[in-house]
This record gives C-alpha cells, sequence and structure tokens, in this order.
C-alpha cells in the first residue's frame, strides 16, 4: 500500500520526546501540512534529561527542547504542539497517560493517529529502543482504540466538555513489517530542515544522513526517491 485510502481533515501525532516526529513522520507531516491538513503533536516527555553536557540543567533543557520543538513545528506547518510534561526517561503506560492522550484526541478529533512502535525491536544494530517510545506508543494506542471513543471511559473528560471520538486509522512509525509507503521526496529537504531545528540533539551532519538513508532504504523498488514507512490499522 504505497497511499492511504482517503484524505484527512485532520491528523495527530503523538511521540515521546520533542524530535520524535522529526525523526519518524515528518516529511509524511510535512506533505500533510502542504495539503491543508490540520495536524497536531503530542509531546509526552518533557525532554529534560537528553544532554551530555555539564554545564546543562534539566529545567534549562526542557525549556529549549519546548523551544526548539516549536520551531521545528513552524517549519513544517502544523497547527499546535501539546506537551504533557511527564518526566523524561520515565515514562510509562500508564493509566494517567492514556486520560491526557485521550483529552487531546476528544478535543483536536483527529481522522489519523501516528505513534511510536509499543514493542521492543532488535532488527537494527547499535539501538535496541528507548523505553519511552514503546511506552508513549502502547498509551497512544490505547487512548485512540477505545479509550478516546467510549463514552464511559474517563467522565472526567465528559465534565470537561470533551465528546468522545472516534480515531479512523492509526499508523505506527518504526514496525519490522510496514504495510504502508509514504512517498515524500517531495517534502524530504523540509523535513531535515525541521530536524536541524533540534540543535540540542543534532550534531553535524550523522542525523541527516542516517535519516536520507533509511528513508532512500524504504522507496526501494517503490517507485520513490523517498519514503516514510508504517504499519497501517483501520480502526472497528
Amino acid at each position: 500500500m504505497s497511499q492511504p485510502d482517503e484524505p484527512y481533515r485532520r491528523a495527530m501525532v503523538v511521540v515521546a520526546h520533542a524530535d520524535d516526529a522529526e525523526f519518524g513522520c515528518s516529511g509524511t507531516v510535512a506533505k500533510w501540512c502542504r495539503e491543508g491538513v490540520e495536524v497536531v503533536y503530542v509531546i509526552c516527555t518533557n525532554g529534560n534529561k537528553g544532554s551530555d553536557d555539564p554545564a546543562m540543567t534539566s529545567e534549562k533543557l526542557e525549556a529549549l527542547r519546548r523551544r526548539e520543538q516549536k520551531a521545528a513545528g513552524k517549519v513544517l506547518g502544523i497547527k499546535d504542539v501539546v506537551f504533557l510534561g511527564y518526566e523524561d526517561a520515565m515514562l510509562q503506560p500508564t493509566l494517567e497517560l492514556r486520560r491526557d492522550i485521550s483529552r487531546q484526541i476528544r478535543k483536536y478529533r483527529p481522522d489519523v493517529l501516528i505513534t511510536t512502535n509499543p514493542v521492543r525491536q532488535f532488527h537494527q544494530s547499535g539501538y535496541v529502543g528507548h523505553p519511552d517510545h514503546m511506552a508513549a506508543g502502547e498509551a497512544a494506542l490505547s487512548a485512540a482504540f477505545p479509550a478516546a471513543r467510549d463514552r464511559l471511559t474517563f467522565p472526567e473528560l465528559l465534565e470537561e466538555g470533551l465528546e468522545p471520538h472516534k480515531v479512523k486509522e492509526v499508523w505506527v512509525t518504526g514496525h519490522e513489517a510496514p504495510d504502508l509507503w509514504i512517498d515524500v521526496s517531495d517534502t524530504m529537504d523540509l523535513s531535515i530542515k525541521a530536524l536541524k531545528k533540534h540543535s540540542s540533539q543534532i550534531r553535524g551532519r550523522t542525523a541527516e544522513k542516517r535519516i536520507r538513508e533509511g528513508r532512500k532504504r524504504n522507496a526501494e523498488h517503490r517507485g520513490m526517491k523517498y519514503a516514510e514507512a508504517f504499519k497501517h490499522f483501520h480502526l472497528a
């Protein structure tokens, strides 16, 4: 499958950290924004652990990564960035996190939701997966189905005036058996520009090279130059 079944009006990306979306799906996000889709990011953690600088503090890093994510979102053209503020490197797929993501789904009412793989993978040498990524993926999937959909789940959301919402589709990044490939050849440079806004996390050209090579591999034998790959689900 090389394209989704139908056009979307609203989309949501739920990830653990500022920069996760830029690494995983920013070419697709840029493509959607160009087509007039309203895209919202939900960032689960405060990002306050990812630094090797002895002079950096958690408070400074949290503020810096918020600014970087907003700048990256501006490059892509997304509608909003929501920061849930959970502690970085300690994220768990709790009921509280599921509720907080369900709140954003009910508020923004996306047709399609992108999130990260909730299962640890071992197909990539040198990387065994980040526990925050798995936690964010599990909580987001559980929020999309069934929590955000079901009226009697999290009744406090009804008290906030947030009616249930059914997400039509979920796309999972980092899956070992993708079945949906999106041509991002025309938005590749924009994706890299957004990634570079995360200057506290990106050093030199290593990240850019890795992303270009990965998306080029995704595109092999599909008539594309660059592609992002997803596991695609229609929700009942």
